[in-house]
């Protein structure tokens, strides 16, 4: 062998070598970082008296009926359970992606449609609540469940119907075995024509940090979003603070709000403004519900007296934990049981 290649194959060999070292460094810091917030999670399991939650009556189980404090609650059929997600993925949501590219659900309303009253309540949902959610291989197969943050939910599905699915069954896990009567996902593809569809969405600026993103967000001033400004505002936050997804989902709350207001406005001026939303909507859109369902959804909202806001939209009851990893939001079970009951149940007689 000449000199030359042995040289050459020394310098191989000490390269695999080396490679070999750092990817064994960094094999075991990923194995002690899942073991560290896997322990992170069992604690706060323990802590809150939900461990293995779902090895008791079956994960995503439904419970039309509650005990609560000596009393039996019954589900309102009356009220209806919709699920609405808007998924981190600019393109519409046409093609099914394998475990992992699909997206994540980085916002979570459930809405609760009192079919009986005409009225409509929203619960926002922190996309770090830590909930037992299914987890997959690449091929979708599940392999079993356990607490993360609930937007990876969507994220472990095929980011279409089985990604819905999964959200559903995490969701009904975590609100005492609600059922969930439909979904609506949306990619953020959708925000513009949408907001724009409206003739913009007024909102008021109270994040200093929102002008780093727009000069036209300045504190304390009112601001008509048009274009690109409407996903400017609701999915900027500053990923360097803590809780910065639960400051924002205060944000998308007033822009909830602002959104119902002008659907209303723009309707008393011209006719067919649902329809003509819903179909703006749909390449992006993902749905159980049938067309029919989801416009006379919104003709009966467009057609009532109610002004979406205030109490009408809440978060789910809790509060923020920071880990050595990410942020995590720990729902209050008690808190969250008497939401639930408020919303979606009647005391039975």
């Amino acid at each position: 062998m000449k000199k030359a290649d042995k040289k050459k194959r020394e310098w191989l060999v000490t390269a695999a070598v080396i490679l070999a070292i750092l990817f064994a460094a960094v094999s075991w810091n990923l194995y002690q970082e899942k073991k560290l917030a896997a322990a992170e999670a069992q604690l706060w399991r323990e802590q809150a008296g939900t461990s293995q939650k779902e090895g008791k009556a079956g994960y995503g189980q439904v419970q039309n009926t509650i005990e609560y404090k000596g009393k039996t609650y019954r589900r309102n059929t009356y009220v209806k359970a919709i699920l609405c997600m808007g998924i981190d993925r600019r393109e519409p949501l046409t093609e099914t992606k394998t475990a992992g590219a699909g997206g994540q659900s980085d916002g979570i309303f459930l809405v609760a449609q009192d079919t009986a009253r005409n009225r409509v309540q929203v619960l926002a949902i922190p996309r770090d609540t830590m909930t037992p959610i299914p987890l997959t291989d690449l091929s979708g197969n599940i392999l079993g469940y356990d607490t993360q943050h609930l937007t990876l939910a969507y994220a472990y599905g095929d980011g279409r119907e089985k990604s819905c699915q999964f959200m559903c069954q995490a969701v009904t896990e975590l609100l005492d075995g609600l059922q969930i009567d439909g979904y609506m996902a949306v990619s953020m593809g959708a925000l513009k024509p949408l907001n724009d569809a409206v003739d913009g969405v007024t909102v008021t600026i109270d994040d200093p940090e929102l002008e780093k993103r727009d000069p036209a967000f300045k504190p304390g001033t009112s601001v008509t979003l048009m274009g690109d400004q409407a996903e400017a505002f609701l999915r900027y936050r500053d990923t360097g603070k803590s809780q910065s997804a639960v400051a924002r989902l205060e944000r998308q709350k007033g822009y909830i709000a602002g959104y119902a207001e002008a659907v209303k406005k723009k309707a008393s001026r011209e006719e067919g403004v649902a329809l003509k939303l819903l179909e703006t909507a749909a390449p992006y859109m993902v749905t159980n519900l049938s067309k029919d369902q989801y416009l006379d959804m919104m003709m009966a909202f467009i057609g009532s007296s109610q002004q979406l806001g205030g109490d009408d939209i809440r978060t789910l009851p809790g509060e923020g934990a920071e880990t050595r990893i990410y942020d995590e939001y720990h729902p209050d079970p008690e808190g969250v049981t008497q939401m639930v009951l408020d919303l979606f149940y009647r005391v039975e007689e």
